[in-house]
């Protein structure tokens, strides 16, 4: 038997919609000079910082201020310390993007596992009126059948 247990139950408003992606196009547009895009086979070409690099690099950084005498004639230092900036202003913005997307994304999940439960249940019963001869509930169940695969478990939509 399947649950109907509802664990989410909110209307968002339009305009709170609407607002929210005027605001996310606006950061896109504001930042859209500053930003690169990469190819996959880039992403994978690249040496990569991660959290234990980010401190090594600021380490660096401050070594660069307080021991220039250490850094190679063909290091470009402005360049590194363009870089360094980047990657310290935009962290932040990239772990609140982060957290934004994946409770957007679990939100659509849970949202999204509750309507496909509950349309899965409301094929049933059309499904079943329709197999008593119902005769409102053969046109809904023949529609709907189609959205629903014939081969593996009958219980899953078919996939677009």
């Amino acid at each position: 038997m399947m649950s109907t247990n509802n664990q989410i139950s909110v209307e968002i408003p339009q305009t709170v919609l609407d607002e929210v992606s005027q605001k996310l196009q606006d950061c896109k547009t504001l930042l859209a000079p500053y930003l690169k895009a990469l190819t996959a086979d880039q992403r994978k070409s690249l040496f990569k910082m991660g959290d234990k690099t980010v401190a090594t690099v600021q380490k660096v950084k401050s070594y660069l201020e307080t021991n220039p005498e250490f850094a190679p004639a063909y290091m470009d230092k402005a360049e590194f310390l363009k870089d360094e900036a980047v990657v310290t202003g935009l962290s932040p913005l990239s772990n609140l993007t982060e957290q934004l997307s994946s409770d957007i994304d679990d939100t659509v999940m849970l949202a999204g596992s509750e309507a496909l439960m509950a349309s899965m249940l409301y094929y049933g019963t059309a499904k079943e009126a329709a197999s008593k001869g119902v005769a409102t509930a053969k046109p809904v169940y023949e529609d709907l059948s189609q959205r629903f695969s014939k081969k593996g478990n009958k219980n899953f939509p078919a996939k677009d």
